[in-house]
């Protein structure tokens, strides 16, 4: 066994709790959702000098949207076709490779993996086909599997798990396929199921009158796309919720809780102490896949314990969270061209909607932020420092959307829509980063990429730097967090969707990277090159792990 597995150091709750400057433990690294390294050795005067130190094939194509979680020098990735892989942080050499074969007739309509979870001296990480499995972290040996949920049936799973509250938290994704969404909690040693919450409530469950009475609540989606976030304090995780099935909200009447919401789920019993819901009766396809982050910001003299979304409907919302679960609205935003809500209430943050950009059966309507949202599933960071949040945002896209009949058949589509996509008229570019700061609820920059669209989740340091891929270029840059200034940038292999995360080993710091475009964002840049033909050519795929050091000097 090498050696850096040899001393591979148990990963506690207290670890997860607290983690060391130079570990990533978790895919954004802390419970709160911050995506923020306090590793301070790459700065803006010096980050010209990155070089890559080691590049490592996966084999796979499609798309790569896995965090490197690091521990004590121990990386694992996990990729599309159920594979989870060891490697050596400082060398880049395999040290162990896991694969699942799926069973013949599995269906995964998004097949890609956001990455895995530690705990003691296990991996966790959860199956495309919906099944959750623990592996030996120091061989890559299974230690058990659970099914989670009937992959026939239309479900099957793309987020790393959750460790919390001494249990394995997972959702189910599928929506498009009339699923009804949960989220489910294991005993990290068993794989027993210790408790499952659905997110659509079934007849004389709170929420029940939001929906049309019959049997639609048991398909009615509200998915769960992405890991959620969690306060230790509290023992309250907060997750997001897609949207309703089938898409079109006439075929729905009503509210239809909890889909477009954030929940706070009680870690010890999977109740639901609270909820948010950024646009009842989706239309739209505008899952709220994302949860917020957790942070404390400031308006005026008052300190408020917080919550802030940006919502793929394209509104900013800075929220307050409470002990007791209840999620109050405070104040949002757009940011980006949004068209269909006239306004929030003040109150209570619920949009008044402009009916004539709300699709319908048989009703077709133009209405902006495309299907895929402000922002889809790549998440922000937050900075401590320059108290900014910085946003991967794709702005001036437009859907036109129609209803239409259609039947709910176990694992076949249940969208019920015809679409078209467009770009508004005049816009001059579509990607953008942008910094918002968290005490004045104001942007402060904005960098455009004129000719890309932007699927890069965001990596914060306490460098001052702020680390983001999502170009059609395929490559990572770095800016001045605090004035936006592109400082660096480097072509990689594919275009980039995973989270950068931070490491070091030896006193020196690294950034981490999986490569590889694919899934949605091929399907969004296949849009724009039907709009602006020859002008957005395919981007090379494929699956790869790049790791930066500066002027390369760590290479061993």
């Amino acid at each position: 066994m090498p050696t850096v597995l040899r001393n591979y150091q148990t990963v506690t709750p207290e670890r997860l709790k607290n983690p060391e400057d130079g570990n990533w433990l978790m895919i954004r690294r802390t419970y709160d959702g911050w995506g923020y390294s306090p590793l301070s050795e790459i700065t803006p005067d010096n980050v010209k000098r990155l070089q890559p130190v080691w590049i490592f094939s996966t084999g796979e194509t499609k798309v790569h949207e896995s965090a490197p979680i690091v521990n004590n020098g121990v990386m694992f990735v996990s990729t599309p076709n159920n594979q989870v892989i060891a490697i050596d942080g400082k060398s880049g050499n395999l040290l162990w490779r896991y694969t699942r074969r799926r069973p013949t007739g599995t269906s995964v309509l998004h097949d890609t993996n956001r990455g895995v979870a530690l705990l003691g001296d296990k991996v966790f990480y959860a199956a495309g086909e919906a099944v959750l499995v623990a592996l030996d972290a120091k061989t890559g040996q299974e230690v058990w599997t659970t099914t989670v949920a009937d992959n026939k049936s239309g479900y099957y799973i793309t987020l790393a798990p959750l460790i919390a509250g001494g249990k394995v938290m997972v959702g189910a994704s599928g929506g498009e396929l009339g699923i009804r969404g949960f989220v489910a909690a294991y005993d990290p040693d068993s794989g027993k199921e210790q408790w499952r919450t659905y997110t659509i409530p079934a007849p004389g469950e709170p929420g029940s009158g939001t929906w049309p009475k019959g049997d639609q609540w048991k398909t009615g989606g509200a998915p769960v796309w992405v890991t959620g976030n969690y306060d230790p304090e509290t023992n309250l995780a907060y997750w997001g919720t897609g949207n309703g099935g089938p898409w079109m909200g006439d075929k729905r009447p009503g509210d239809n809780l909890y889909t477009a919401s954030t929940l706070a789920l009680d870690v010890a019993t999977g109740a639901i102490n609270g909820h948010f819901q950024y646009h009842p009766n989706d239309s739209w396809d505008w899952d709220e896949v994302s949860p917020p982050i957790l942070v404390d910001y400031k308006r005026g003299a008052r300190t408020i314990t917080g919550l802030i979304d940006v919502a793929r409907d394209g509104y900013l919302r800075f929220l307050e969270r409470t002990t007791n679960g209840r999620i109050h609205f405070i104040e949002g935003a757009p940011y980006v061209k949004q068209n269909v809500f006239t306004r929030l209430d003040p109150e209570t943050g619920r949009p008044e909607i402009d009916l004539d950009h709300k699709p319908g059966t048989g009703k077709e309507v133009t209405y902006c932020p495309s299907l895929w949202g402000g922002k889809n599933w790549p998440p922000i960071a937050f900075s401590p420092a320059t108290r900014m949040i910085y946003i991967p945002a794709n702005n001036n896209l437009c859907q036109t959307s129609k209803g239409q009949d259609v039947e709910y058949e176990a694992g076949r589509s249940f969208t019920g829509v015809k679409l078209s996509f467009s770009v508004a008229p005049g816009a001059d570019h579509i990607g953008e980063v942008q910094a918002w700061n968290v005490d004045t609820g104001k942007q402060v920059w904005t960098h455009n990429y004129p000719r890309s669209p932007n699927w890069g989740a965001m990596l914060a340091t306490a460098g001052g730097l702020v680390f983001s891929g999502g170009t059609n270029d395929r490559r990572i840059h770095a800016f001045d967090a605090s004035t936006g200034k592109l400082l660096w940038e480097f072509p990689t292999n594919s275009g980039i969707l995973a989270p950068p995360t931070s490491f070091s080993i030896d006193g020196h710091q690294y950034i981490a990277v999986h490569a590889g475009w694919g899934g949605d964002s091929r399907g969004m840049q296949a849009d724009l090159n039907r709009v602006f033909p020859g002008e957005y050519p395919e981007v090379p795929e494929g699956g790869a792990v790049w790791v930066f050091a500066l002027d390369g000097s760590n290479v061993p």
